[in-house]
């Protein structure tokens, strides 16, 4: 068997049709057909059934392409090794987050990460399919809402995250240590807008409590938020986390109960990748990072 019939082969099983896997690895269809014909000659068994246009994996098919995944994923752990040790502690990583959780999370740590570590180039893309962009190897890490069960991916849990009430110093409820989540209904809340993972937070408590969300505003920004809040103009439902330090003067941090929006924050990765020295680093940075922020909240 030759590593081009493999890597033919693999194609036709992901794209399952001969002319569209030609075209992905850049040959003709006439010759992939007849790579696989060899191939098939060699083992001594078909590996697709071919019904018309359509073709379909055989026994024989499925185990081939089982070991082939094994196979390729040996042979790019092995390339990227290989390049890893070539950068000397350099290297490049791609992060995906939610939108929003650029401001919310990783705006400091990545500020402090390449003041660390400039030899790593670092890009952070926000993403409502992290997990998809993970798999299809688009993206390199994804921090996400978790659980997220694949037998594809790895998931380190990084933090339950709560969610709190964020008024002016001289709004009346800024008296208070802690309100009932039903009690937002008749407040003047600033937001972020609907498709925000945040606001999808609070908008899905808020439905499953009985009432939906009205806000008096709705903005993009954490900084326009915190500002709004600031002001008076509103009251906003953010991470406690955040909140708590950021130690902003002018605002004041309201528990909210019965209940309190929440929801579990974890790193993915593929199963299958090599974990070089920028993933390394970048993992355990991140995993630091929340701790001491978690660690200073509390003795806040």
């Amino acid at each position: 068997m030759e590593f081009k019939q493999l890597q033919y082969f693999m194609a036709i099983c992901e794209e399952l049709h001969f002319t569209r896997a030609a075209e992905k690895m850049g040959v003709s269809a006439p010759n992939i057909s007849q790579q696989i014909r060899r191939l098939e000659e060699e083992l001594g068994v078909l590996l697709f059934d071919r019904i018309g246009k359509t073709i379909v994996l055989t026994e024989a098919g499925a185990i081939l392409r089982e070991h082939g995944v094994a196979v390729l994923g040996h042979l790019q752990q092995a390339s990227d090794a290989i390049a890893d040790l070539k950068q000397m502690r350099g290297g490049s990583l791609s992060i995906g987050v939610l939108p929003g959780d650029a401001d919310l999370l990783f705006n400091a740590l990545l500020l402090s990460f390449h003041q660390t570590y400039p030899t790593i180039s670092l890009s952070l893309l926000e993403s409502m399919k992290v997990t998809e962009q993970v798999l299809d190897r688009s993206i390199d890490i994804g921090v996400t809402i978790g659980p997220v069960i694949d037998e594809r991916l790895t998931s380190i849990p990084l933090f339950h995250e709560e969610f709190s009430l964020a008024v002016s110093r001289n709004d009346p409820l800024a008296t208070e240590s802690i309100i009932p989540f039903n009690k937002l209904q008749t407040l003047k809340l600033v937001l972020f807008p609907p498709d925000h993972q945040c606001r999808m937070l609070i908008d899905r408590y808020a439905t499953d409590n009985g009432f939906s969300l009205q806000p008096h505003m709705v903005t993009t920004t954490l900084s326009s938020l915190l500002q709004m809040v600031q002001n008076g103009v509103g009251a906003c439902v953010l991470p406690r986390l955040l909140l708590e330090n950021l130690h902003h003067p002018d605002i004041k941090v309201v528990h909210l109960k019965n209940p309190s929006p929440s929801q579990d924050i974890c790193l993915i990765y593929r199963r299958d990748k090599y974990i070089g020295y920028a993933m390394r680093t970048f993992i355990k940075t991140v995993r630091a990072y929340i701790e001491k922020a978690i660690n200073h909240a509390k003795s806040s």
